[in-house]
């Protein structure tokens, strides 16, 4: 079969069979032979014409939902409130796509099964550090409506994003579903402590829908 004409979409094609193998399979065990026997007659040429190895398609599954399908660009010009508001509405987006959305929770697999492998891990605070730089607009707008309490933005969104994306999935620090809802009571007290209590029931029951998705302890 001739190489596809469309060179976005040819690079799309294969991102979208390498995540569906990534997960089949598990990263380590697919190779470029296999995600190229999966293109539907596109060569090994075309693939490599696009990424250099699955390595970077990879990075590139994980760097595409950062710049193009965080759900919290959702809800950056949406009409709030308040700052905080956005801020509380960001997060529960960010969980809800999860399960609302099956490439996000797709993605969100294949990284909760990559979490203990420190290259991989290592890109993840990378992403986090990124996403977290977008939270910092979004809290220096509740600081100047009065809905979140002077601080440190940058501080703040950093530490918000460790605790709820690292401290708090079993996957990188094991533990029980117990110990995990003392942790996001712990996690709880800090953040309102800062002025963003963004965690309440309804974050609770989401996560719960989370749990299920990942396979984590219950």
């Amino acid at each position: 079969m001739p190489r596809n004409k469309n060179p976005e979409q040819t690079a799309r094609k294969i991102l979208e069979v390498s995540l569906k193998l990534f997960l089949e399979k598990g990263y380590d065990e697919t190779t470029v032979l296999d995600i190229v026997n999966n293109l539907g007659g596109l060569t090994r040429g075309a693939f490599y014409h696009h990424f250099k190895s699955k390595e970077e398609v990879l990075e590139a599954i994980f760097t595409g939902y950062i710049t193009d399908r965080h759900p919290m660009f959702k809800v950056m010009d949406m009409e709030v409130e308040n700052g905080f508001e956005r801020l509380k509405l960001v997060f529960k987006s960010g969980l809800a796509a999860n399960f609302e959305n099956s490439d996000v929770g797709d993605i969100s697999r294949l990284a909760m099964s990559l979490m203990q492998k420190p290259r991989f891990l290592a890109e993840q605070l990378k992403g986090n550090q990124e996403t977290a730089a977008l939270l910092v607009p979004i809290i220096e707008e509740g600081m100047a409506d009065g809905s979140i309490k002077p601080g440190n933005p940058k501080i703040i969104a950093e530490l918000a994003m460790l605790l709820i994306n690292f401290w708090l999935i079993p996957s990188i620090f094991p533990c029980s579903m117990e110990e995990t809802f003392e942790k996001a009571e712990i996690i709880d007290k800090i953040l309102t402590q800062l002025g963003i209590p963004v965690l309440d029931d309804e974050m609770g029951e989401m996560y719960m829908k989370a749990a299920d998705l990942f396979g984590w302890p219950t």
